[in-house]
């Protein structure tokens, strides 16, 4: 199954991307710049960069947020650099990155370092609470975003987008919350209405569906899970969010591919009944 993902992937280097009246990369009309269904690289975790950008190409997608198996943080700024390049001479844009973990000073500033190296405009990260006032200050020489990822029940620092915000709320309003559907779901809070209280600080969103709004609940494709899903899209359209809503399929590692397509296949349904 693995190598069949590949197979189909490694194809798809050669096929057209859409064009600018396309809905090929989902992006949605009427709201300015919309916003657009992207790929969090996490989903791909299991198979090399290369890879990676084929298959997201094949869904008919044209971001993709790069986590450390694809492009390691201990990269050399030249390298980050030409593996960035490849990326985008494929015609994806490599926006951001993460989940960027940042447990101490030199992590956080390396994580920086890593974004501007590789021309992205947000870190989808997680610093430790004593590092806010650093990230606030790379943040306002760098000009970078910061969206921090809510991890739901079990984390110790953000298991909610609440628990982001009451953290950032008096910081650079560059630094903002990546809202996990899928972990804000498991934590018993809605996530339409968690997008439209922290509209002004959403820089970033992973989308998914889980089967039970609860702690144990696991990633399913999307539109097969308890998230309303349609509900949530619309949410996005009227507080007019512009950034990028990232699939981060966390189930079937070794051959996500079909479930992915699954995924967009049903958001681009719903997109176009909007």
């Amino acid at each position: 199954m693995k190598a069949g993902g590949i197979g189909m992937a490694a194809a798809s280097f050669k096929l057209p991307l859409g064009g600018p009246g396309s809905r090929g990369g989902l992006a949605v009309p009427g709201t300015g710049a919309g916003f657009q269904i992207g790929m969090a690289s996490y989903t791909l975790r299991k198979f090399s960069l290369e890879d990676a950008v084929a298959m997201t190409r094949r869904l008919g997608l044209k971001r993709i947020a790069l986590k450390s198996m694809h492009l390691p943080l201990e990269s050399g700024e030249d390298a980050i650099k030409a593996a960035a390049g490849r990326v985008r001479d494929a015609g994806l844009d490599p926006y951001g990155c993460g989940v960027v973990y940042m447990a101490d000073e030199e992590e956080a500033r390396r994580a920086f370092r890593y974004a501007r190296a590789a021309g992205m405009k947000t870190i989808i990260g997680v610093p430790d609470h004593r590092l806010l006032g650093l990230v606030d200050k790379l943040v306002r020489e760098t000009g970078l975003s910061l969206a921090i990822h809510n991890h739901g029940p079990g984390d110790e620092r953000y298991p909610t987008p609440e628990s982001v915000h009451d953290r950032i709320k008096g910081l650079d309003s560059r630094i903002g919350l990546c809202l996990d559907v899928g972990h804000t779901a498991r934590s018993g809070v809605d996530p339409s209405e968690a997008a439209e209280k922290y509209a002004g600080r959403l820089h970033d969103v992973h989308i998914k569906d889980v089967d039970k709004a609860a702690a144990e609940g696991v990633t399913v494709e999307i539109g097969r899970g308890i998230i309303d899903i349609p509900r949530f899209l619309k949410t996005l359209l009227r507080i007019r969010y512009s950034g990028t809503a990232a699939i981060e399929y966390e189930k079937d590692e070794e051959d996500p591919l079909p479930g992915c397509a699954e995924s967009v296949g049903y958001l681009r349904g719903v997109l176009a009944a909007l």
